[in-house]
């Protein structure tokens, strides 16, 4: 058996292992579609918390969004993080006639945190709720979500509750990229693994993070990870970690996001969180970077510089990738066809993951909305 030969059939062999794995994985998240909100019982009071930095863009729909709840009993905190456009006056006129907005204001920030998650917990600090919702200052609720989510959270006897928001993209190239990133991720957490207490593997999501008070606290907030700008899934690993339980729904058809507006925001967006994903290893990036480029993208190159039977697994390789990748699309609310693009974004993926590597090392930390995060205070932030 020639080389090229052999390295085609592992390429396939394992394109075919996570093929399955997605398949089944997304089968076992459940939906809060399928949650009946339950109107028999009082559910407990929930402080939705909401950091905004810079957000005039999308804060006031995202806000009368959350204003418009179906939820009996909640309270909204939004705390404005040293936003210099005109974020704060969004939130003042708001507030005005919004007596459930409370609002808070933070005009410096204290040595050894980043900016959000001192938002958030200076937020949690005012919260009255038996449950806490983490939210993004641009996600879109449907009015019935908080019902949903609290009753699955309830009934399933949980401590910590993420859900899945749709991507709303202005271009087709910025939705494959969508499409292509849920793969990503999911290959990276394993979200249906998140519910066993036997597995490493754990959730959270920036747009919707539905903790218990009382747990939260437990475990110190978000001061074991005040400099972690992956906050959202480090969060749920501390939950998991100190035994609390924990699941994933998706809730695409009650949570929406402009994720990113162009390419070029998507690129430099990415810069927070690439590195640090990885906890700041240069070699698991790299090891990333060639395993991402040798099944993602070359089995697309393989079938115009390849021949014979090589070509032939190739080919069989590819249309499993399409065919995985379309699934998971349907899953998350996107065109199948999306899947088409799935080799050119997942090699922008591989520069992305690269640059923000280089970047990070080269400027010695993280510039992020106007605060640069020295690397060597936040290599020190482990979890």
């Amino acid at each position: 058996m020639s080389l090229s030969l052999a390295i085609a059939l592992v390429i396939l062999l394992f394109t075919v292992l996570v093929a399955l794995e997605m398949f089944i994985g997304h089968r076992s998240v459940r939906s809060l579609r399928d949650v009946v909100p339950d109107t028999y019982h009082t559910l407990p009071k929930v402080s939705i918390i909401v950091a905004a930095r810079n957000e005039q863009r999308n804060i006031r729909e995202a806000l009368q969004s959350l204003l418009n709840l179906s939820y009996r009993d909640y309270e909204l905190i939004v705390v404005n993080d040293r936003s210099e456009d005109d974020t704060q006056t969004i939130l003042e006129q708001m507030s005005a006639s919004q007596p459930r907005l409370k609002l808070l204001q933070i005009s410096e920030l204290p040595s050894g945190w980043l900016g959000k998650n001192h938002a958030l917990w200076v937020g949690s600090q005012q919260a009255t709720g038996e449950l806490l919702l983490f939210t993004d200052a641009d996600i879109i609720m449907e009015p019935t979500v908080l019902n949903r989510a609290v009753t699955f959270l309830v009934h399933n006897r949980i401590d910590h509750l993420a859900a899945t928001p749709s991507m709303n993209m202005p271009t087709v190239f910025l939705g494959m990229f969508g499409a292509a990133f849920v793969i990503f991720f999911s290959l990276f957490v394993r979200p249906w693994k998140a519910r066993d207490p036997h597995s490493r593997f754990h959730i959270g999501i920036g747009a919707f993070n539905l903790v218990s008070t009382q747990v939260y606290r437990n475990i110190g907030g978000h001061v074991p990870i005040r400099l972690r700008p992956d906050d959202d899934i480090k969060l749920g690993k501390l939950l998991k970690k100190e035994g609390y339980r924990q699941d994933v729904v998706y809730g695409s058809d009650y949570l929406a996001v402009e994720w990113y507006a162009s390419t070029g925001e998507l690129i430099r967006g990415l810069e927070k969180n690439a590195f640090s994903g990885a906890d700041y290893s240069i070699a698991l990036i790299l090891a990333g970077a060639v395993i991402n480029l040798m099944c993602n993208v070359w089995p697309f190159l393989a079938l115009v510089t390849t021949s014979g039977a090589t070509q032939g697994i190739y080919l069989a390789t590819v249309i499993i990738i399409l065919l995985m990748v379309a699934d998971s699309a349907r899953f998350h609310k996107m065109p199948s066809w999306y899947a088409l693009g799935y080799p050119l974004v997942s090699a922008l993926f591989v520069y992305i993951m690269l640059r923000t590597m280089i970047l990070n090392i080269l400027q010695g930390g993280i510039n992020w909305r106007g605060t640069f995060y020295p690397l060597k205070e936040l290599k020190k932030n482990q979890v």
